[in-house]
């Protein structure tokens, strides 16, 4: 009899953490696609006037940048990786995103615009 209840108390354990797991991996997928979102909505349109490789810069002429709390402009960034610079020549649209990086306004993604 105790192996009877210790095998339907295992078995009723068993379905639980699967449920749990399942739920868990759902909402993974749900907050996965709350990243992507979050990181579309950040990305803004820009269009390269200037490519500096010797000094790791770029200047776009860009919207908004809401994250930044910064209106349309034309402005200098940093690029947090400096072999993107062999991939924008001025005139490209591009998408972007920049943040703050040790107090310096860097673009820490971009692709070309679509």
């Amino acid at each position: 009899m105790k192996a009877l209840i210790t095998a339907t108390l295992v078995g009723i354990a068993s379905l639980g953490a699967v449920s749990v797991q399942a739920a868990g991996d759902h909402a993974g997928h749900d907050m996965e696609m709350q990243a992507t979102t979050a990181t579309e909505t950040q990305l803004v349109n820009g269009q390269v006037r200037k490519v500096d490789k010797a000094a790791g810069k770029v200047t776009l002429a860009h919207g908004p940048l809401a994250n930044l709390n910064m209106p349309a402009m034309t402005m200098v960034f940093r690029v947090k990786d400096a072999a993107w610079l062999d991939r924008m020549k001025v005139g490209d649209k591009i998408r972007f995103m920049a943040e703050q990086v040790n107090g310096v306004i860097t673009v820490v993604h971009f692709e070309p615009a679509k």
